[in-house]
């Protein structure tokens, strides 16, 4: 392990212990849980560091005392057997991370091929990322979404935010980056009356949540028209222009919000998913620019291929990235994702300590 990089994280994590016990950073929230966030994913190097040293001076006081007294050698015996361990933990633990694993994140799901029928497996997509959350006790909030007309959805942006600093600094995006891509579905529509299987598709998108300080936009830079919401099928649900289609000039990218009623609140709402694709489209370009050295930042696969088929004959969830495959689709719809996403951490832990964090190249 990097002794180096080892004292340069304990250093910072006891500055920020020293900000963090300064009651004025906290009279701006954003900076605190900012701060916050770091100091948590510092923790658990600071607590694994403190262990080996204690381990490392315990068993130098035992081998001395071993010298005058044979009966401290088995216990010199034990503690050096511990040390392996500790090291091994505190060597993976060093190891880069995905920057933004403390991060909230917004969920885009956008209905694909297959009509009808994809729009009602998205909005299943919606309800199992919802409930995922429900049970890790987070926080969602559907920020724009588009329905279809037998109770699907078109087009819908979800926010899911923690409750308070993550613990480990392993935040939201932590579990969910992986879900970005194409997710197939094989089942018997409900508009399918010869009872005969289809498969169709949804596609997910999952953005870090930008902060100011992550993303400066620079408001000339922004190309911002009003026009009236409209409902399934194209019926108007607004007789005003409230809803809001922000363009960014330089990069060409586009948002629509129209769920608020205020023009203002669909234009925050608009602003806060163009910074996190914004901010996406930076690491995108940044772990191009250093794609050899890269060590940290974990990638879905490309998002024109599948990476998860849900085949519901079967009952079977099947990851294509790492081979898994489960017979609990109703379990997994349901929320229960954690088998699932487990494995693929477990993935990634195992690419990163071999040197190579691109789970996409499974």
């Amino acid at each position: 392990m990097s002794s180096e990089r080892l004292a340069a994280l304990l250093d910072e994590y006891a500055d920020l212990e020293k900000r963090l016990a300064d009651p004025a950073i906290h009279a701006d929230q954003n900076t605190a849980r900012r701060v916050g966030r770091r100091f948590a994913e510092l923790a658990p190097i600071h607590k694994a560091a403190g262990e080996l040293t204690e381990a490392r001076q315990d068993l130098a006081a035992a081998r001395e005392l071993a010298a005058e007294d044979a009966s401290f050698a088995a216990e010199a015996e034990t503690i050096a057997g511990r040390l392996p361990e500790l090291e091994e933990r505190l060597a993976e633990l060093l190891i880069p991370r995905d920057p933004h694993d403390a991060k909230d994140v917004i969920v885009e799901i956008k209905a694909g091929e297959g009509g009808e029928e994809s729009a009602l497996f998205a909005a299943d997509l919606l309800r199992m990322y919802t409930r995922y959350a429900e049970r890790r006790g987070w926080v969602t909030e559907v920020i724009d979404a588009q329905d279809s007309d037998l109770g699907g959805v078109k087009d819908v942006s979800l926010a899911v935010k923690t409750k308070g600093v993550p613990e480990g600094g392993n935040g939201v995006w932590s579990r969910l980056k992986w879900e970005g891509g194409v997710h197939r579905v094989q089942r018997v529509p409900v508009t399918e009356s010869q009872g005969r299987i289809h498969t169709s598709a949804a596609g997910v998108l999952v953005l870090p949540e930008a902060e100011d300080v992550d993303v400066t936009i620079d408001p000339n830079e922004l190309r911002i028209d009003v026009f009236r919401s409209s409902g399934p099928g194209g019926q108007s649900v607004n007789t005003t222009d409230s809803a809001v289609r922000i363009t960014h000039v330089p990069t060409g990218i586009v948002v629509s919000c129209q769920n608020e009623k205020s023009q203002l609140q669909n234009r925050e709402q608009a602003m806060r998913i163009l910074r996190a694709r914004l901010l996406a489209a930076a690491q995108e370009q940044a772990d191009a620019a250093a794609s050899d050295a890269r060590k940290a930042q974990v990638r879905t696969v490309d998002r024109s291929e599948r990476i998860r088929t849900y085949n519901f004959p079967q009952n079977r969830i099947t990851d294509h990235r790492i081979g898994y495959t489960a017979y609990n689709l109703d379990l997994a719809l349901a929320g229960e994702l954690d088998g699932v996403l487990d494995a693929l951490a477990e993935a990634d832990r195992a690419a990163r300590l071999a040197g190579d964090s691109e789970l996409s190249r499974r």
